[in-house]
């Protein structure tokens, strides 16, 4: 009795176990068949859209020489004042205006072979613009060169003159819905010529958002360009 009772349990554990192998062949079958099945296209959503800068910030230099200290702090002063005078008549005020501190220097102590007493010291000053009114700025840049009749050689370094746009969050949503739109138009193209529908999205994900000068000539008009890249099923 008892031999056949060892002998029935291990025939009934044989066939359990085969049960079991053949119940995982079978699933792993079905999921084989699922990801063959399984098709899908992955493409790319452009969207670009021209803007105008909304901040700018426009640094002015120049220069003074002078025999005596006292005759440079004047003359700084009147170049200062005239500046000013110039830029709150362009329509900015002066909380736009910041005077960064002048370098000095005074050219004896530097053992100028050619020294000249009437330019001994020297001082370079810079007022910068940082200001919304980008257009105010456009016209600053082409009228800096009239200061030259009050007696002022000012200068703008152009690498300096920063034009900016701060308002991408407000044109986000308005980007990546037109990007994704023509990412599932490339789809359906790609769907219908394989002669497939095209299903839900499988993967997606937002691109970078670059914010550019449109050209060289007019750096406060931006490009801004966004690419979203998405995946879809595709469906018999």
């Amino acid at each position: 009795m008892e031999e056949r009772s060892v002998s029935s349990s291990f025939v009934l554990g044989v066939l359990i176990a085969a049960g079991l192998i053949g119940m995982g062949f079978f699933l792993s079958e079905a999921v084989l068949k699922v990801k063959s099945m399984e098709r899908s296209v992955a493409v790319k959503g452009l969207a670009q859209k021209e803007v105008k800068a909304d901040t700018a910030i426009f640094p002015i230099r120049f220069q003074n020489v002078a025999p005596t200290m006292d005759a440079l702090g004047q003359d700084m002063k009147i170049n200062l004042l005239e500046i000013k005078d110039f830029l709150h008549k362009i329509g900015f005020d002066n909380n736009e205006i910041t005077i960064a501190p002048p370098q000095f220097n005074d050219r004896l102590s530097q053992s100028y072979n050619n020294y000249n007493p009437k330019v001994r010291f020297s001082a370079d000053s810079m007022v910068t613009v940082y200001s919304k009114k980008v257009d105010k700025v456009v016209k600053l840049q082409r009228e800096l060169y009239l200061l030259t009749e009050k007696g002022v050689f000012a200068r703008n370094d152009q690498y300096e003159t920063k034009y900016m746009f701060t308002g991408l969050n407000t044109i986000k949503p308005e980007m990546i819905e037109i990007a994704t739109k023509n990412a599932r138009a490339a789809a359906s193209k790609f769907a219908k010529d394989s002669h497939s529908k095209l299903g839900k999205i499988k993967h997606a994900s937002q691109g970078y958002f670059s914010i550019n000068d449109r050209d060289q000539s007019t750096p406060y008009i931006k490009k801004v360009r966004v690419v979203t890249n998405v995946s879809y099923y595709l469906n018999d």
